[in-house]
């Protein structure tokens, strides 16, 4: 336990004053008893003064006093505590390498399905975004209610080049931003163009630093964070970061500002062939591909990813999501097929209601006291008119 004023705590020593002087009015009082020559009035007269119940009055008040001073010096405790996800940002991988077919008929497919499951199954109360990233990251849908112009977004999304897994991120707290006034916005952070390993980046990124109204300080990964926010960020992609801001980078973000992200890695270890349908690529097929005849990953390179430097960008880069998942506090998931992810998405309510936050006590201190002392006027009462 921890307290917001804890100067405020002297005022605890009045309650031992208190009972001190109660106590010596107590001495004092059979110090001055008059002598009687027959017990048997004596007895008679003081039956019941020495019962315990006499004291009960000033004990209730005592507490109740105790309990204010608690109360005025802000008690806190760290505990798990509900909170209610009123938005959801879901951040979509849209990169060419979603049309792999190891997840039936293809990734971006088995994607919007269980996508489309989880959204419908939200109630009227909650807000989702939509956040649909590959060579860039933009918001799709600002978090509304309206399923139905969530669901048309998501059926309407077409692949691009590149996959921007950091800046997916940091487009998600915006959008949290918009809606959250103790969510600041995402730092600006310069994104290079050029696809390859985030590691072989050579332009600088600032550090982030935790936003004066933001719900918290990062602590980095793991790191304690002096609250959480309510929104929370679903991030599903099937690859690695390809350009611009690392994961890790926006995730130092987003834990500053007491976002959570969620990570959901999608597809196999082994992609085999890679195939979408004209919308899907956006009515525009990629160069010697043919729709039907899915050929191999070779000239995929810049539309899915390919691979460099020794990273197959096909592949889930599960290092790096568990590192995002731990440093905002959140947790990641992995699905290798359609009814993994959907079990995924269906149990994901079950992992985030639940998060450690500051409770003040003082309210609940206050009432308490407030409480003992009416039941000490009501026990005081009681033995005047008995």
């Amino acid at each position: 336990m921890s307290f917001g004023v804890p100067l405020l705590l002297v005022s605890l020593a009045f309650v031992p004053a208190l009972l001190a002087v109660y106590g010596w009015q107590l001495r004092r009082r059979r110090s001055q008893v008059v002598r009687f020559s027959n017990v048997a009035v004596l007895r008679a007269a003081g039956a019941g003064t020495g019962s315990w119940r006499r004291h009960v009055p000033i004990a209730l008040v005592l507490g109740a006093l105790a309990l204010l001073g608690l109360a005025a010096a802000r008690p806190t405790v760290r505990a798990q505590v509900p909170t209610s996800s009123s938005t959801i940002i879901l951040a979509l991988d849209v990169s060419g390498s979603m049309c792999a077919t190891d997840v039936a008929p293809n990734r971006l497919s088995a994607a919007q399905a269980a996508v489309r499951t989880f959204v419908e199954g939200q109630d009227d109360e909650t807000k989702v975004g939509l956040v649909v990233f590959s060579g860039f990251a933009q918001l799709a849908v600002a978090p509304t209610a309206d399923r139905d112009e969530l669901l048309a977004a998501l059926d309407a999304v077409s692949t691009g080049r590149g996959t921007t897994i950091g800046a997916a991120i940091l487009r998600s707290i915006d959008a949290i931003a918009e809606l959250d006034p103790n969510v600041a916005p995402a730092d600006v952070v310069d994104e290079p163009t050029g696809d390859g390993p985030a590691a072989s980046d050579p332009s600088p990124t600032p550090t982030p630093s935790p936003s004066s109204t933001g719900g918290g300080a990062a602590g980095g990964p793991g790191g304690a964070r002096a609250d959480v926010a309510p929104e929370i960020v679903v991030l599903l992609t099937d690859g690695a970061n390809t350009r611009g801001v690392t994961p890790g980078e926006a995730a130092e973000q987003a834990a500053a500002r007491g976002v959570r992200v969620y990570p959901i890695g999608f597809g196999t270890a082994n992609p085999t062939q890679l195939a979408c349908t004209p919308d899907q690529y956006g009515g525009v097929v990629p160069r010697g591909r043919d729709l039907g005849g899915f050929g191999g990953f070779g000239g995929f390179g810049g539309v899915g990813g390919g691979s460099s430097g020794g990273r197959n960008f096909l592949v889930v880069d599960e290092v790096a999501l568990k590192q995002v998942a731990q440093t905002t506090g959140g947790e990641y998931f992995a699905a290798t097929d359609a009814d993994g992810l959907r079990q995924v998405l269906a149990d994901l309510p079950k992992h985030v209601t639940v998060s450690e936050q500051d409770v003040d006590l003082s309210a609940a201190a206050g009432v308490l006291a407030a409480v003992l002392l009416l039941a000490g006027m009501v026990v005081s009462l009681r033995r005047a008119t008995s």
